[in-house]
């Protein structure tokens, strides 16, 4: 006899049909979804890839939908698969967290750690900061995404766990600073040495970014009546740079990818000669990454790889 007898509950259609299915097959439905490959998707998981073949085609005949299609070279997600991807990934994390699995162990972890950010961002902080994290968890894959301007999707789809942006671009979620990145003027080495940033400004053609929204510094010129010439437009940033240092000009810039340019090539680097706010690179994480440990660990390599002073 029960001292406290268990409430009764009503019975539970959902449940008694979740006891029927191989809960198992959610774990590679979100690889597969994730990756939209299923030979990265099975790589992921460990699984074989005639496994992932198998229990993608039971996920399809479950839910009553192809769920990815081949288009191209590659997978295309179907509606019904990209409205799963959130939910599914959301569902997987809160089981994790009810299992309660090990403590993340950065010596040990197997996940594939992605990091996405503009072409610019990647080029200054994207070989210190792989070596970093291939240093203190070996067995970890990085995964860097770029993008020119970042799409609301960016900050959740595809795995992605945190996302590094300029203050210059709108982010849904909230935000924290990593670094700033003061500007600078650049230009052809063969440009006249007597020349000042403001006179190189003044009499040679300009290579800009082309956005929907101009850079800070040519507000200041144009509050300060610098008269200037714009001689080429640029969709990506980072090209900016490297079309000066080859093909002449001079542009504004920011202080960090001018100097890991001109690793690269010749480049007049010289301060912007107005005052101007640095632009800043901000953390935005995924709303849905629940492991607060690892969030921990990889923002202390974001800082570490983003400390400039620090000699090396």
């Amino acid at each position: 006899m029960w001292v406290n007898p268990p409430p009764e509950h009503p019975a539970d259609p959902d449940l008694a049909r979740l006891a029927a299915i191989n809960l198992n097959l959610l774990v590679p439905l979100l690889a597969v979804l994730e990756e939209r490959s299923v030979t990265r998707a099975a790589a992921r998981v460990g699984m074989t890839q005639p496994a992932m073949s198998h229990a993608l085609g039971r996920m399809r005949r479950l839910i009553g939908d192809e769920l990815v299609v081949r288009q191209g070279s590659g997978l295309a997600l179907t509606p019904r698969a990209l409205e799963l991807i959130a939910p599914l990934r959301e569902m997987l994390r809160q089981t994790a967290r009810v299992v309660n699995f090990p403590r993340f162990d950065p010596a040990r972890d197997t996940r594939t750690i992605t990091l996405a950010m503009t072409n610019s961002t990647a080029f200054v902080v994207g070989p210190e900061l792989t070596r970093l994290i291939a240093q203190r968890a070996p067995h970890a894959t990085v995964r860097l995404r770029t993008f020119v301007e970042p799409q609301p999707a960016d900050f959740t789809d595809d795995g992605v766990d945190v996302v590094l942006v300029s203050e210059a671009f709108s982010a849904p979620y909230p935000r924290e600073r990593l670094y700033e990145n003061r500007w600078v003027v650049v230009a052809h080495p063969d440009t006249a040495p007597d020349a000042s940033a403001l006179e190189l400004l003044e009499s040679v053609p300009h290579t800009t970014y082309d956005a929907r929204h101009r850079i800070t510094p040519y507000a200041a010129l144009d509050a300060a009546g610098v008269p200037y010439g714009i001689g080429r437009l640029v969709s990506d940033f980072l090209l900016v740079p490297h079309l000066v240092g080859r093909a002449g000009g001079v542009a504004i810039h920011t202080y960090r990818v001018a100097m890991q340019m001109r690793r690269q090539m010749p480049l007049r680097i010289e301060e912007f000669p107005l005052p101007v706010p640095p632009l800043g690179i901000d953390m935005v994480w995924n709303p849905r990454l629940a492991d607060t440990e690892f969030i921990g660990w990889l923002r202390e390599i974001l800082v570490a790889a983003t400390d400039f002073d620090a000699g090396r």
